[in-house]
């Protein structure tokens, strides 16, 4: 049996670990002050002057937390913390804001809209920095348990609850850089048959090695493969020309084929094959991720049609 050590299961990180806090505030003195006290305590900062600057720094940073004053001009801190919260990619980011208003219901209105925490100027420096400790902490746990969720419990890969996410990411990433995005849907050709002829055992021992063969594969910074369902698997890749991607496709089928794992039911070889179907295309913000999905298996289909173990490709 192959062992998948090697795959991308989370390690449990030290929260000691330097942590990006991103500080919101109008005043450059109140800036001044948090980003002082933050690097104190050994944390990476990033500051914006608006709330609409926020919402951009934070989708291109994903700070680790936010300090969110609440009286600024056009964008106001509750309005621009109902908008973190409004994104799916930035509403797990634990805001706390730190303003001089003091009553009851302006801290209930902030907690209600998403916040964690409600500090009032003038701040006790000890406090918020132990504030601050206290929900990077559970947030750091969070994650933790978050990534633990994303990982496929039999090959060790993302699964597809994480590939969703990463989908999700990328193509919002694609759509503001006006880039391309490359998309793989790979299918173990006549895996039913396999599991018959050679039991259940050995088609999950296929399943690791398929995964482990894909991810050493796919190395590059930015690529991402994760186990779809099944016998199926999804490769994403940063990719600007269609030969390009055909190219990394035929090297994932080529991976597989590789492995000469013995599949004596297939009718395309007599070893373990797969069929692929791949997309090139160029996200925008008025079209869905999940359309992408289903472009690859229609491709997907069309590779099963002409005979497996081959690619097709459309550009869409």
């Amino acid at each position: 049996m192959t062992s998948t050590s090697h795959l991308a299961i989370p390690a449990i990180e030290p929260l000691d670990i330097p942590m990006r806090i991103l500080i919101v505030d109008d005043l450059p003195d109140n800036l001044r002050v948090l980003s002082k006290m933050m690097v104190d305590d050994g944390h990476r900062i990033s500051a914006a002057t608006s709330g609409a600057q926020a919402l951009r720094l934070a989708e291109t940073i994903m700070p680790d937390l936010i300090l969110l004053d609440v009286m600024m001009p056009e964008l106001d801190g509750y309005q621009t913390c109902a908008a973190l919260k409004a994104n799916p990619l930035l509403k797990p980011i634990p805001v706390i804001f730190i303003t001089a208003l003091t009553s009851v219901e302006d801290e209930t209105r902030g907690l209600a809209i998403g916040a964690v925490d409600y500090i009032v100027k003038p701040f006790n420096e000890a406090i918020v920095k132990q504030r601050v400790r206290t929900h990077l902490e559970l947030k750091h746990q969070r994650d933790l348990l978050e990534r633990l969720a994303q990982v496929d419990g039999l090959t060790g890969i993302p699964n597809r609850r994480a590939l969703d996410q990463r989908l999700e990411q990328e193509w919002r990433r694609a759509a503001r850089a006006r880039a391309h995005l490359g998309l793989a849907m790979i299918d173990i050709d006549h895996f039913k048959q396999f599991n018959d002829a050679h039991g259940h055992l050995q088609g999950d021992d296929c399943l690791r090695r398929v995964a482990e063969a894909l991810s050493e594969t796919l190395k590059r910074a930015g690529d991402f493969v994760a186990r779809y369902g099944g016998e199926e698997f999804v490769c994403l890749a940063s990719v600007e020309t269609a030969d390009r991607l055909e190219q990394i496709a035929e090297q994932l089928r080529m991976a597989v084929e590789a492995l000469r794992i013995p599949h004596e039911a297939s009718a395309a070889l007599p070893w373990v094959t797969v069929s692929i179907g791949a997309v090139l295309c160029e996200p925008t913000p008025q079209t869905a991720a999940s359309a992408f999905l289903e472009q690859a298996d229609v491709q997907l289909y069309l590779a099963k049609q002409a005979g497996r173990n081959q690619v097709c490709l459309a550009c869409g």
